[in-house]
């Protein structure tokens, strides 16, 4: 029963065959297969996987997809390559749990941010560092706090994961008393 079944799966995927001898129909259950295959190794091994991606993560998407198109196109043995995908994902997990506990290991596979803005002063060796000119950093601006005079944030930074966060400045309203009258009534207004 066993043996017939798998069998069966032999013939249904075309394992064992040459690669020029695979059928579209078995191409296709070979793509449905590692496609259904690659999801649940995905969604076991890593929550945030390509979401907000660090190079940590999109290196493992180039290189997960690289070696289960290989099971595909039978460039490479099914079920081995299969294990191979299974392995690359749990190494990604687990050098994530490593980065989770070991700040310096997460700084070393998933890089550190980069301080691009302080105080309303552009960091000019930050910008150097990230590669970054002045109108990448207004477009950041505009875009993320819908701005573009660096004078007006407290802080930003070039993230981990390739994006541009900006704190911006937080300005306390100004407070003046005006009297009136001869100090028969005080008027307090706060300017922002």
């Amino acid at each position: 029963m066993l043996q017939t079944l798998w069998e069966q799966l032999q013939i249904l995927l075309g394992l064992g065959r040459d690669v020029g001898d695979v059928d579209a129909v078995q191409m296709a259950l070979r793509t449905i297969v590692i496609y259904a295959f690659s999801l649940l190794i995905v969604r076991l091994g890593s929550k945030r996987f390509l979401s907000e991606a660090t190079a940590f993560d999109v290196i493992v998407g180039i290189m997960l997809g690289s070696v289960m198109s290989r099971a595909i196109n039978g460039s490479a043995p099914f079920f081995p390559t299969l294990l191979g995908g299974v392995a690359l994902i749990g190494i990604h997990w687990l050098l994530g749990v490593l980065a989770f506990h070991a700040s310096w290991f997460g700084t070393l596979v998933k890089g550190s941010p980069v301080l691009l803005i302080k105080d309303g002063n552009i960091q000019q060796q930050g910008m150097c560092r990230a590669g970054l000119s002045e109108h990448d950093l207004q477009q950041a601006l505009r875009l993320r706090s819908n701005q573009t005079d660096p004078t007006n944030v407290q802080l930003a930074y070039l993230e981990r994961n390739g994006g541009i966060s900006v704190i911006p400045r937080k300005y306390e309203p100004r407070v003046v008393d005006v009297s009136v009258e001869g100090g028969v009534q005080t008027v307090r207004i706060a300017l922002e």
